[in-house]
């Protein structure tokens, strides 16, 4: 599994704006320059994050970009599903083969499903529970905690000259 170069750019974007978040807005020019890409690409980034909520644009001459909510409230998690979509990463693809009969086991049932004696993939199962850690730790990964990681190492190298 790999992301997409524009998952890259929007989480070094989004850690830009929140180290400005202090010095108001960045234009999409300065932005473009800090990271290394075309203004038109990255424009087409920010627009997808502005249309989930997690930056807002600033029109005026001193216009551009700031976060639309605090860097504390900015998961990984949430950028990643904006830019990359929301679809789940691994899918039984071969349901009717004997192989996956082989591999099947009856669902429990739960209250709220109407869904009886379905067979689920044992593959499917345990990819299910890989994709929910890799969602819980890159919820648990917010644009506030890269920021006080480098704070810290910035400091830390301060120190030692």
């Amino acid at each position: 599994m790999q992301f997409s170069k524009s998952t890259d750019y929007a989480l070094h974007a989004l850690v830009h704006l929140g180290n400005s978040e202090r010095c108001n807005n960045v234009g999409i020019k300065e932005l473009a320059g800090a990271l290394g890409v075309s203004e038109s690409y990255l424009s087409k980034i920010m627009s997808k994050l502005r249309q989930d909520g997690i930056v807002r644009a600033v029109t005026g001459v001193n216009g551009g970009y700031e976060l639309a909510r605090s860097a504390d409230q900015i998961t990984f998690l949430d950028v990643i599903q904006v830019i990359e979509g929301r679809q789940q990463l691994y899918e039984c693809s071969n349901t009717s083969s004997r192989q996956h009969q082989f591999l099947a086991e009856e669902a429990a049932v739960q209250p709220d499903q109407k869904r009886l004696n379905e067979n689920v993939c044992l593959i499917e199962k345990v990819m299910y529970g890989a994709e929910q850690q890799l969602y819980q730790y890159l919820r648990g990964h917010t644009i506030q905690s890269v920021l006080d990681e480098a704070f810290k190492r910035w400091t830390h190298k301060e120190d030692k000259k």
